[in-house]
């Protein structure tokens, strides 16, 4: 037996002895989403989990990921595999200066996309994902100002799809940021019959060349049921693997090789190992800003 397959057998070992749950993201590595029980967006694993029996959540993903797993279940146990593992867009927003804008403007909404900091939620009227961020938007008052925080490209597609005037934060995912329409052009060049679906964090300049924006779940889904058979995926890398193994009769483009997230890069199958081993690194959240984090969370999961 070699080592990979020694270290497998030994996380699976340990899995069922701390009764423990495995998530990986969808832009993780290949043998980290091989090896968990349940692979997907962010909120979709933290919901997932939420619904599960275990005593122990494994978040292969980055901080505010493995965060919004314990606002949803703050009974059990979440381990980060690897302790810095930060998401750059969530951390251009700050809970001060949030809340410092709330103070000159207490008549706005704040309106947060899943990828912030369970700080940055806890100053929050709602909560959306990529997948549901134009409904939620179209849908409050008129009347009141929205404040989109923290992806200004998220915010951006949201107030061109609803006709909203949003007040956009200057964040950004760096990955999406870097994805330009001379790369779509480029690419629907060298596949004239491919299909081009781009992530909405990408700038609006972009995302207005793709046939459709989808959200990661989206696309999985998008490329599994469609007849269609050459696709051009604009977002991180990580989503090919598990695009090949569903859809494995599609011809998959990335939009460009360069659209690698460094810090969904780094968790390995040791650091896995190890945090069971020895249930490093746990996230602690204070019990009233989990609360508080928990409201804009909820409002959306209830949103019909």
């Amino acid at each position: 037996m070699n080592e990979t397959e020694a270290l497998k057998q030994r996380i699976d070992r340990l899995r069922r002895e701390r009764k423990a749950v495995i998530l990986a993201h969808n832009y993780e590595l290949g043998e980290i989403q091989d090896i968990a029980d349940f692979c997907g967006d962010s909120l979709e694993l933290s919901v997932k989990a939420a619904e599960t029996a275990a005593e122990v959540i494994v978040f292969c993903g980055v901080r505010f990921m493995a965060e919004t797993a314990k606002i949803l279940s703050p009974d059990k146990t979440v381990l980060l595999p690897v302790e810095h593992a930060p998401c750059e867009m969530a951390d251009m927003a700050e809970a001060a200066a949030l809340r410092e804008y709330k103070a000159r403007h207490p008549e706005a909404l704040a309106v947060c996309y899943v990828n912030t900091t369970a700080a940055v939620k806890a100053e929050c009227d709602w909560c959306v994902t990529s997948a549901n961020a134009v409904r939620i938007v179209g849908s409050l008052p008129e009347e009141r100002p929205i404040l989109f925080v923290p992806d200004r490209n998220l915010g951006s597609y949201c107030a061109e799809q609803t006709g909203r005037n949003l007040i956009l934060w200057e964040g950004f995912c760096p990955v999406h940021e870097r994805m330009t329409p001379e790369q779509v052009e480029r690419r629907r060049r060298e596949y004239p019959e491919a299909e081009v679906l781009m992530h909405p964090e990408a700038p609006a300049a972009t995302v207005a060349l793709a046939d459709r924006a989808l959200s990661t779940g989206g696309m999985l889904r998008y490329v599994r049921e469609s007849n269609r058979r050459e696709f051009i995926i604009a977002t991180e890398l990580g989503i090919l693997h598990r695009l090949a193994a569903e859809s494995p009769d599609k011809k998959l483009i990335p939009l460009t090789e360069q659209a690698i997230c460094p810090w969904m890069k780094v968790i390995r199958l040791a650091d896995v190992c190890r945090a069971l081993e020895t249930m490093q690194f746990p996230i602690e959240l204070d019990e009233e800003l989990r609360r508080r984090a928990e409201l804009p969370i909820r409002r959306m999961l209830e949103f019909r």
